[in-house]
């Protein structure tokens, strides 16, 4: 893993003060719920008149790291309650920075959800919950997150992944890998560009378990006009099927993006922002307590807009009966 460190984007203190009035003037305005058609409606117009000072530091990445870290927001603890058990009993808890990411994602395009994860919710609880300790998924925490590209399974996928802090005093690392800072031979990017082995769904989707459809095969590089890009999720990757050359040249991908890997240890307040075309992102192994102080973070997902780093043939996709829901459409 590299010892870079990602960049940062530092809120002034005036700048994270207004964000938070604004958020905390949303929720006393359309109810205590974080996930009401009437509050998505009124973030969507409250974000279109943010301060300059604040759109600066929310404009897209703009760097071959491909993401960065959001600082000087802020989080009282005390005020937070305990982490809750799994994202199905944490309700509104932290409503008010979750109206902040959705913000923030508003910001930079248009949030969306999926029909089939956390009841459709805009912003996502990441904790550890008990029994999914070895899950491939936010839930898990004893094992290693394998680095992947966000629901890379579903054409509709995330442009932008925002991750925000409410808790992390055990400093449990996010890993973040970017393919433009890989070595990567043309060769390889050659066969990796060839759509041969299917994504399947990850655990978070039970309803797509269950489709019935062919899984598409799909490229896990593709060069758009920007440069090269990715989709990539091996834990859901059926490499056994694939031919033996094909899986040579995963294996080298694989160890590129754990070469260039940085770990980033989110504090309170801070939000790491994730170009999910470019790079991977997972977590380290840890150990939960289950006692009300374990780590918790808010994950909110955005499409950008006319982005075209994407093959066209995603289209067609089926994405495994998985309906993408639109915030502005609210």
């Amino acid at each position: 893993m590299s010892t870079g460190v990602a960049p940062v984007r530092l809120l002034d203190a005036a700048s994270a003060a207004e964000l938070h009035r604004i958020a905390a003037r949303v929720l006393a305005e359309c109810g205590p719920s974080a996930t009401s058609p009437r509050l998505l409606r009124r973030v969507a117009a409250t974000a279109a008149a943010l301060p300059q000072a604040i759109r600066h530091h929310l404009r897209p990445v703009d760097t071959d790291d491909g993401l960065f870290v959001l600082r000087g927001l802020s989080v009282d603890d005390a005020c937070l309650g305990p982490t809750p058990a799994s994202w199905a009993t944490a309700g509104d808890a932290g409503a008010v920075h979750g109206v902040v990411m959705l913000l923030l994602a508003t910001a930079m395009g248009d949030p969306l959800a999926w029909e089939g994860q956390q009841d459709g919710r805009f912003v996502h609880d990441i904790v550890p919950s008990p029994g999914h300790e070895k899950k491939q998924t936010g839930a898990g925490s004893d094992v290693l997150l394998s680095p992947h590209t966000e629901d890379a399974f579903h054409p509709g996928r995330a442009h932008v992944l925002l991750l925000g802090c409410l808790r992390n005093p055990d400093r449990v690392a996010t890993t973040a890998a970017s393919v433009r800072k890989a070595r990567l031979d043309d060769a390889d990017i050659a066969r990796l560009s060839r759509a041969e082995l299917p994504i399947l769904p990850d655990d978070a989707y039970f309803t797509a378990r269950d489709f019935d459809g062919r899984p598409p095969e799909v490229p896990a590089l593709w060069r758009s006009a920007d440069g090269l890009t990715l989709r990539f999720d091996p834990a859901y990757t059926p490499l056994e099927n694939a031919t033996p050359a094909y899986r040579a040249a995963y294996g080298r991908l694989e160890a590129e993006l754990a070469r260039v890997s940085v770990a980033v240890s989110l504090c309170p307040g801070e939000v790491l922002v994730v170009d999910n075309d470019l790079v991977v992102h997972g977590r380290v192994p840890f150990t939960a307590r289950y006692d009300g102080t374990d780590r918790w973070l808010k994950r909110a997902s955005v499409r950008v807009p006319g982005r075209a780093t994407r093959p066209p043939a995603e289209a067609a996709e089926h994405g495994y009966g998985q309906a993408v829901l639109q915030a502005r459409a609210a």
